[in-house]
């Protein structure tokens, strides 16, 4: 019953309702004042809204484009891409689902104040379903709970650390002061790009100056966001289009996105910004707190929230619109590949946040791993399908005309998180104590080197910006 009722309140409400109350707390808890900690609370609502206003209105003009853009193609491709949206509902409308919402809140509420991890997760619960739906599917083949339960506290702690790992990068380099993102679907790609960097570089890709603000110094006017965001729509529109260009539909379309897409790299930051000054009485107490309670020892901690942050940052939005036709060509080429993704494509900008940050925004590096990474993403939709079918049929989700399985490339298409959950539905204790054995082995060397490795991705990252101004979501 509790389980339910705290579900059907985190549904009710959403993030831009909750988010606030958890910052509001937060900074009372800090010692802000009732009106500081009421207007963070009220600006950290303002800007998640504007979020989910703004890709609202988006995603139904890119949206239909991009689905014309896959037909035109021509695959026939057994798995179809659904969507993180329909893959939340089945995770959280599973038996596991249900019982990891209070599992996950108090485990993630017990590291952080034990200071197992210095990233406050609690703030973003509604990513939780990204564990869920990989726990449901152990449930599924093995019918055992406690496994299930096993294998997504897991995945969170994995999640916890690569989250840490990217953590001040990430508020660094999206100008969020003591913020990061936690989605484990969004920040799976960071460690790959950690250790791809030192080999791009010797490839030379840090000298390739591929970034908003090269592009806006070398273009003039035509390297402003808005209006590479303006020619990056219209790319997408006519690749959507091909078929159809002799008609004044088609270029009505072309135009509508090419203008949406620049309306978006507009607006997008001046959401960002009021969303940004929700966390500076927080930021400045906690460093007074922590100067007072720890004695010159500042705890640098990071509050999750919402990846939606960091959509419209200027490269985060550039790439992941770039990473649309590389996908769909890649779904296609790639042998074994049995995953169209369609829906999560619009979903790319969340899925590179962590390789815009360690890169600082370099454009060629984030296209590079990006590729590599989600097509790698794509075998891992390609096995999962079949059991992910499995459990949306169970739970009432309607498969689209023509497709024999569903999978989410968003949510599913995750090469290191299948791996720990390949070692849990094998049942072998010999696996799963592999994977545990290594988290143990990783958390207890970042936690030693800590201020060591952040300096390190911090001197990486300037290599990328020798020409790039501060290029930031606020």
């Amino acid at each position: 019953m509790f389980l339910e009722t705290l579900k059907e309140v985190f549904d009710t409400f959403g993030a831009p309702i909750i988010v606030p109350i958890i910052i509001f707390i937060i900074a009372l808890l800090l010692k802000v004042s009732m009106k500081k900690a009421f207007i963070s609370a009220l600006y950290a609502g303002i800007g998640l809204q504007g979020f989910t206003m703004v890709l609202g209105a988006f995603t139904p003009i890119i949206s239909p484009v991009i689905q014309n853009m896959v037909d035109i193609t021509g695959m026939e491709l057994t798995g179809f891409d659904v969507g993180w949206q329909a893959t939340a509902i089945v995770g959280f409308s599973t038996e596991p689902g249900m019982i990891f919402l209070a599992v996950g809140l108090i485990l993630q509420t017990v590291l952080f104040l034990v200071k197992w991890t210095d990233v406050f997760q609690p703030s973003d619960l509604w990513n939780n379903y990204s564990y869920v739906i990989w726990g449901s599917m152990v449930y599924l083949v093995t019918n055992n709970m406690l496994l299930s339960i096993g294998c997504m506290i897991v995945l969170n702690l994995y999640s916890l650390l690569n989250a840490e790992l990217m953590a001040r990068r990430w508020s660094k380099y999206y100008n969020y002061p003591n913020a990061t993102i936690i989605a484990m679907h969004n920040i799976e790609p960071t460690i790959f790009g950690v250790l791809m960097d030192p080999l791009l570089n010797k490839l030379g890709f840090h000298k390739i100056k591929l970034n908003p603000a090269t592009l806006q110094k070398r273009l003039g006017f035509l390297g402003e966001p808005i209006t590479l965001g303006l020619f990056l729509g219209i790319f997408i529109g006519v690749l959507g289009n091909l078929t159809t260009l002799n008609s004044l539909d088609a270029w009505g379309s072309i135009a509508l996105v090419g203008i949406a897409t620049s309306a978006v790299m507009a607006i997008f930051p001046r959401v960002a910004g009021l969303f940004a000054q929700a966390f500076s009485p927080i930021t400045e107490a906690a460093r007074k707190n922590t100067v007072k309670k720890e004695k010159g020892s500042n705890r640098e901690w990071y509050l999750a929230v919402n990846d939606a942050a960091g959509f419209g940052e200027q490269a985060t939005l550039m790439t992941g619109v770039l990473l649309i036709p590389v996908m769909v060509f890649l779904a296609m080429v790639l042998p074994g590949n049995k995953v169209l993704p369609v829906v999560d494509l619009l979903a790319i900008p969340f899925m590179v946040q962590g390789l815009v940050a360690i890169s600082n925004g370099n454009i060629a590096k984030i296209m590079v791993n990006g590729a590599i990474w989600f097509g790698l993403g794509l075998y891992m939709c390609t096995y999962t399908a079949p059991l992910f079918t499995e459990i949306a049929k169970d739970v009432g989700i309607a498969l689209p005309a023509g497709a024999l399985l569903i999978t989410s490339f968003n949510i599913l298409g995750k090469p290191l998180i299948g791996l720990i959950f390949l070692a849990f539905l094998s049942q072998n204790p010999i696996f799963i104590g592999l994977t545990i054995v290594a988290y143990f082995i990783l958390w207890f060397f970042f936690r030693k080197n800590k201020m060591a490795i952040y300096d390190y991705l911090d001197r990486q990252a300037e290599k990328n910006s020798q020409d790039r101004e501060t290029s930031s979501a606020a």
